[in-house]
């Protein structure tokens, strides 16, 4: 039986590692470069960095969080991947192939595509034949509405697309996608829990791995989220505010009879 991964995930914008909620409100928390550092010592899994950037600049002028010499994403990435022990995914700004294969000299092991996934589907098998599907992961951000419909947005939940996250899922792994990393607007930020009925309803429609995230605000939530299918659970905040929230995520996932890595 395939162990359960656990993924924190680390949000940069403009440079800077913050907090997110509703994917509306950022908190800057502090260096990238030394968040990586405090993972290396941890018992997660993998690691995904992703750049939620809107602008085109990074602004590093706050002195007390300022990263010499890093202007840009790619900088950032060769940093954290040298001193990165466990398999890394890098995700924000990728629009080609080329952007892909950057990423992937520069130490990353898989990319993330979001929106430019949605505008340009067939950039998922462009990437998943050079560089293998195992690479290419395919983010979803999916909003429920009153009603309980979900729908699919891009633009870093900017932009409705009017696709249901089950089909877009299901074609994404069509195109050639080797994981959905699997994300709830509504649940961001707000430690409610994951989204467990829109990880079901994905699981289902899959045979990729599905990552889950958004929402986690104890470790029972990662349970909850690999008995609702899961592969892996990701999460963001918790792994920030808690210290050793590793060992313990893992210690509550062990005895719920949940297979992890030690």
């Amino acid at each position: 039986m395939l162990k359960k991964r656990l993924i924190p995930c680390v949000l940069l914008q403009n440079g800077l590692l913050v907090r997110s909620e509703s994917f509306s409100i950022h908190q800057v928390l502090g260096n990238p470069i030394h968040e990586v550092e405090r993972f290396n010592h941890w018992a997660v899994d993998e690691l995904i960095y992703l750049d939620i950037s809107r602008d085109e600049s990074y602004d590093l002028r706050r002195d007390d969080q300022k990263v010499k010499h890093l202007g840009d994403p790619l900088e950032i990435l060769d940093r954290v991947s040298r001193t990165c022990f466990m398999p890394l995914t890098f995700g924000g700004r990728i629009r080609t192939v080329d952007d892909i294969r950057a990423r992937l000299a520069r130490g990353a092991d898989k990319v993330t595509l979001n929106t430019a996934a949605l505008e340009t589907p067939d950039l998922i098998g462009e990437g998943a034949h050079a560089f293998g599907s195992q690479a290419i992961v395919v983010s979803i951000d999916v909003k429920r509405s009153e009603d309980g419909r979900c729908e699919v947005f891009g633009r870093g939940g900017a932009k409705a697309t009017g696709l249901d996250p089950v089909q877009w899922a299901h074609e994404a792994e069509r195109l050639g996608a080797g994981e959905i990393f699997l994300n709830s607007i509504d649940r961001d930020g707000t430690a409610r829990g994951y989204d467990l009925d829109l990880i079901r309803a994905v699981v289902a429609a899959t045979r990729i791995p599905v990552i889950a995230c958004g929402g986690v605000g104890t470790y029972e939530d990662f349970v909850a989220g690999i008995k609702a299918g899961a592969s892996a659970v990701s999460a963001a905040n918790i792994f920030h505010f808690k210290e050793l929230s590793d060992r313990q995520a893992k210690k509550v996932m062990r005895a719920a009879g949940v297979n992890v890595r030690v």
